[in-house]
């Protein structure tokens, strides 16, 4: 059904992002000429391989690596679950050993919680109050056996940004792989595989301005996987299913502009975010932002007004359109895991809104939101008071 997009504002580039105008017209172009399979050894199908892999070497170009260790996934999901159970000998899983942080996205958290099912050792390390993890307590939780530690490189819900840095380091220095979640880190901030020092690496198209149902995962080289998916030999025999030229182009696109852009799109959502952020404890008291307030996205605002559901403001909102917590569970009347682990009290972690700002966003459209919130609370406040 069509609609005006001046109907609302979108402020949950952290759930999902609009589709670049560029990476539609490439798909389009894609979608309407070019329908061989890539696998195919005759003229379309040479073609359909070519569109793939000009694609992949644009997304190893954004990710500063080979476009070899570039495999093609539907998501970030599948390419989490590649990871988790692909470095696991299910013959004895009793023998694996994996380390995970208590904010992981669900596809890796209900992934490890999977595995501890069949019998696999998990650790799930804590964060501290800004939802960090601290190396030090990781080093101490790694055994002989440990076969894979995984830890996202940027909240969904705070924009925290995890020392992955630091964590390949005492990785590196007991001989065990590396895996980050970059899902929600790629394209707003520069992300390097191999300044990170990671194994593995999380991509989401729809994260980035690219199309769903489309990912990425980066393996490095020589670092081998059980493959998820067993089939033909698609994806250098890693993952089986022939591969979507269309999907492919369109995210092949997103990392082409992105690498484009990315250092301005950091600056200009920042400004944006540190307006809004301005804005709402000008106006308001008692607010709290959830997360580091410096080490996190650029784009990330995720804050807190004590004494008032986030789920309540939103609904005196319809033209606003933010988050109370991670997409998967937005307007849930339950309090975050994210918050929960950060030790966040429930009086104020049930009022958090997060506030994701991207490149569609105006200063304008964010001082009206900020507006818009603002009178919200006071209104609601002052309803509570008059019923005292």
């Amino acid at each position: 059904m069509a609609r005006e997009r001046k109907d609302f504002i979108y402020l949950d580039h952290n759930a999902t992002t609009p589709v670049d105008p560029e990476a539609v017209k490439a798909m389009q172009a894609v979608m309407e000429e070019e329908f061989g399979n890539p696998s195919s050894a005759y003229v379309l199908g040479i073609r359909a391989k070519e569109i793939l892999e000009e694609s992949r070497e644009e997304i190893a170009k954004l990710l500063d690596c080979s476009s070899t260790e570039i495999v093609f996934t539907s998501g970030g999901s599948e390419s989490n679950n590649m990871v988790l159970k692909g470095l696991i000998d299910f013959s004895n899983p009793k023998d694996s050993h994996i380390i995970v942080s208590a904010i992981e996205h669900p596809a890796v958290l209900n992934t490890a919680l999977f595995l501890m099912g069949v019998g696999v050792r998990v650790t799930i390390l804590p964060v501290d109050g800004f939802g960090l993890v601290d190396p030090e307590r990781l080093r101490k939780e790694i055994r002989p056996n440990t076969v894979l530690i995984s830890i996202m490189l940027a909240n969904n819900e705070t924009g925290t940004l995890e020392p992955i840095r630091e964590v390949s380091k005492i990785a590196k220095e007991y001989g065990v792989p590396l895996h980050t979640d970059a899902a929600q880190a790629v394209g707003k901030i520069p992300v390097s595989v191999n300044e990170l020092g990671v194994d593995f690496l999380t991509v989401a198209g729809h994260k980035l301005y690219g199309p769903k149902g489309v990912g990425v995962l980066f393996i490095k080289q020589k670092r081998e996987l059980t493959p998820l998916i067993h089939g033909a030999g698609q994806e250098f025999g890693r993952r089986a299913g022939t591969e979507s030229t269309i999907l492919a182009t369109g995210l092949g696109m997103a990392c082409r502009i992105a690498r484009g852009r990315v250092q301005e799109d950091a600056r200009k959502t920042k400004a944006m975010r540190d307006k809004l952020q301005t804005l709402l404890f000008d106006a308001l008291d008692d607010i709290v932002v959830n997360g580091h307030p410096e080490r996190r996205l650029p784009n990330t605002l995720n804050i807190s007004i004590p004494g008032i559901e986030g789920k309540k403001i939103l609904d005196g909102l319809p033209r606003l359109m933010c988050s109370t917590g991670a997409a998967c569970h937005d307007r849930s009347v339950k309090l975050s895991y994210v918050l929960s682990a950060m030790s966040i009290p429930p009086e104020v972690g049930m009022g958090a809104l997060r506030l994701s700002v991207g490149r569609s966003n105006t200063m304008a459209q964010v001082e009206e939101a900020a507006a818009m919130i603002i009178n919200r609370v006071k209104e609601i406040r002052e309803s509570n008071q008059s019923r005292t």
